[in-house]
């Protein structure tokens, strides 16, 4: 590992799951919040906390020329076993800055205290009350990054199999597609992927699963269905673990008839986009031209 940043962040870096005990848990949840605030961007935005039912929830509002047309529903990150609202701001706010749409967060609830289905149906109460109260489904952006791009691609397959209104399209970082572990990116980045680690994931599976078989689609939507799926804008790092469920995601809608665009940095690694950055600001960039250019039509 020659990269010396790379070297640094994999040094502090809470997504270790060395033992996965009750401390070891804390210790996630805890780097988690303080990462997420501290890597915030500050300023040109208007936050605003509320609830739904028991679920804490969190609006990002850009100050200037906000779009109120189309709204962004962001699930976090965090293996489903740390994260929270503080977490949660990093990208929330960089989603908000980078498109003009407001962008909404919550606080769902996480293993292994509140295993499968408790963050699956927190999402769904979610999505219920914003598609409901700040923009129909078609005006829904719906986000999120390495496990809650596994809820976003969960959530949106729910919708389409009960027959209800789907989001307008998915932006996912480093989305999780498939809990069994067989990747060959976990192999292969291991040594230089700074944030996140096979052990981690796995561990997070368990928590998440319990005994559940990790290929059923309703946890591994890369076994899913993608048929009359919406669009999905796909962004990954080269040197992260987790390209291959990127790379494989692609693949099933392409195959599916969908519309699926994948931007790997070849640079980056594991939902790099959390830290600060060049690499990041090119890559908030891109998306912002990609969302410009799906809803609007401009270049």
């Amino acid at each position: 590992m020659k990269n010396p940043l790379v070297k640094t962040v994999k040094t502090v870096n809470f997504m270790t799951g060395k033992t996965f005990s009750e401390e070891e848990v804390e210790r996630h949840r805890k780097f988690a919040e303080l990462g997420g605030r501290l890597a915030t961007p500050k300023g040109k935005l208007k936050r605003r906390k509320f609830c739904v039912g028991n679920i804490g929830c969190e609006e990002f509002r850009p100050v200037s020329s906000p779009h109120d047309d189309y709204v962004i529903l962001y699930c976090h990150g965090g293996g489903y076993v740390s994260g929270g609202l503080g977490y949660a701001g990093n990208l929330s706010a960089k989603l908000a800055l980078a498109t003009g749409f407001k962008v909404y967060s919550f606080d769902y609830r996480l293993a292994p205290e509140h295993p499968y289905p408790a963050a699956a149906e927190d999402a769904d109460a979610v999505w219920t009350y914003i598609s409901e109260n700040a923009a129909k489904a078609d005006h829904v952006l719906l986000a999120g990054d390495s496990a809650g791009g596994n809820m976003a691609l969960c959530l949106t397959q729910r919708l389409i199999s009960e027959g209800k209104p789907a989001p307008r399209q998915l932006l996912l970082f480093s989305p999780w597609t498939d809990m069994t572990g067989t990747a060959g990116s976990y192999e292969a980045n291991q040594d230089i992927d700074p944030i996140l680690t096979k052990e981690f994931v796995m561990n997070s599976a368990r928590a998440y699963l319990g005994e559940k078989d990790p290929k059923d689609a309703s946890f591994s939507p890369l076994f899913g269905s993608f048929e009359h799926f919406p669009p999905v804008f796909i962004m990954a790092g080269r040197n992260g673990i987790l390209l291959d469920d990127s790379i494989r995601l692609k693949e099933r809608i392409d195959q599916a008839g969908g519309k699926a665009e994948l931007d790997i940095e070849e640079k980056g690694w594991h939902v790099y986009q959390l830290m600060p950055g060049s690499m990041t600001r090119r890559a908030m960039k891109r998306l912002s031209m990609h969302v410009s250019h799906e809803i609007y039509g401009e270049c």
